[in-house]
């Protein structure tokens, strides 16, 4: 599997959509973790976005992927970067 990058950003006139939705968003990606698709996830601290390390087949597969997540289903993103990222040191190395 390959690991992509995925680049969350916000703008603050989307605060309230975000806020109303984090709770299904972070079900949703804690399920996904425990199921090994999610690898690591997170906000920047000053809640311009958030990154998202995923394990998927193709750039394809993780964007059919990302489509569930329900942060993309409400429109609470305002914009979605995914790049295939090569681990060079790390916990994720097989």
């Amino acid at each position: 599997m390959t690991i992509f990058a995925v680049h969350y950003t916000y703008e603050p006139a989307k605060a309230a959509v975000r806020a109303e939705h984090r709770p299904l968003h972070r079900e949703w990606l804690g399920e996904e973790f425990h199921a090994g698709n999610v690898l690591a996830c997170g906000p920047y601290p000053d809640g311009s976005s958030a990154l998202i390390l995923i394990q998927a087949a193709s750039l394809d597969a993780a964007e059919a992927f990302l489509a569930n997540d329900p942060f993309n289903a409400h429109r609470a993103v305002d914009g979605i970067r995914v790049v295939e990222w090569t681990e060079v040191f790390g916990p994720f190395g097989s």
